[in-house]
């Protein structure tokens, strides 16, 4: 089937990005075609449009940036029995170069949730990469248990948002990184610390952590083994640790998201509970003007929260 999509016909800036007609490929038999209500921004989409992944993804062109999704399913695989026509769901698609930013996107039907009812579409598509993020680094990779110390590195971020959250969930002491502006938020989120990095050095005032999610890399990375026990852990999701540093510490490796359902219902399941929402900072259509902007505040990297398309 054919669908409206902002795509990228070649890597570059983000005037490279433009609305296009795609054809879909045939919808395999336990897969989902999904009418898109919402996606959202995540650094992998201007890093891909810009051609960092061109080796790692040699994928054809047009490319139809975008992996979070939320929507309601028009048509199932011949396989599928769990899901149906109607329902509204959210979900973390396979990386494929048949992304999100569109009117429909096709979902293996492993990889979807049930988007809670209390939930916008908006919130909803916010979650599934930022969350499963935060979630494989503290839970799946980080082992991280109740009355453990965290030091989650820029909360107010995509990522740092919900993995503030996943931690308080945990029974874990939650301290965090962030501009004062952002400070009362991060705690009502459930930190119960937030260092101002621009006014303290964390290292300077942190020792004994168990887990350290660094979202940041470089020199925010090197100074984290200051602050781990001998038994702690630093899960990346930027850049490889330096293995001599790493020779003091317990734990120290770079992850890699996997797309995974199962996980996604967890925090849907917090979601309806409560005990988990999400802080949409910007709003944007998804439109390639309002895809152009997007992906211009995410490169700044000063974006409160998570960015969210929302396709009217």
């Amino acid at each position: 089937m054919e669908t409206r999509a902002v795509v990228i016909e070649e890597y570059g800036h983000t005037d490279q990005l433009k609305e296009s007609k795609v054809t879909l490929p045939e919808l395999g038999e336990h897969q989902v075609l999904v009418k898109v209500k919402a996606a959202s921004v995540n650094p992998i989409d201007w890093k891909l449009r810009e051609g960092y992944l061109a080796q790692m993804m040699p994928w054809d062109f047009p490319i139809i940036l975008g992996w979070d999704v939320a929507g309601e399913i028009v048509e199932v695989g011949s396989e599928v029995s769990k899901w149906q026509v109607g329902q509204e769901i959210f979900a973390r698609p396979e990386t494929t170069r048949f992304g999100t930013y569109a009117d429909y996107t096709i979902v293996d039907d492993h990889l979807l949730a049930n988007k809670p009812d209390s939930v916008s579409f908006e919130d909803a598509a916010a979650v599934p990469l930022a969350g499963l993020t935060a979630y494989q680094a503290l839970i799946t990779h980080g082992k991280l248990k109740a009355g453990e110390k965290v030091l989650i590195h820029a909360g107010a971020g995509g990522v740092g948002i919900y993995a503030i959250q996943l931690a308080k969930n945990a029974g874990a002491t939650v301290i965090t990184t962030a501009s004062e502006k952002n400070h009362a938020l991060l705690k009502e989120l459930g930190a119960d610390q937030v260092i101002d990095y621009h006014t303290t050095d964390f290292s300077e005032v942190l020792k004994d952590i168990d887990l350290v999610f660094d979202t940041m890399g470089g020199d925010v990375q090197k100074d984290s083994f200051k602050v781990l026990n001998e038994n702690g852990r630093l899960i990346s999701i930027v850049s490889q640790p330096d293995e001599e540093l790493a020779k003091n510490i317990a734990v120290a490796e770079s992850i890699w998201l996997k797309p995974d359902g199962g996980q996604l219902q967890e925090i849907a399941d917090l979601m309806t509970e409560g005990k988990v929402k999400s802080v949409v900072g910007h709003t944007y259509p998804l439109t390639a003007a309002g895809v152009k902007e997007a992906h211009e505040l995410s490169a700044t990297h000063h974006a409160k929260g998570k960015i969210v398309l929302k396709n009217d």
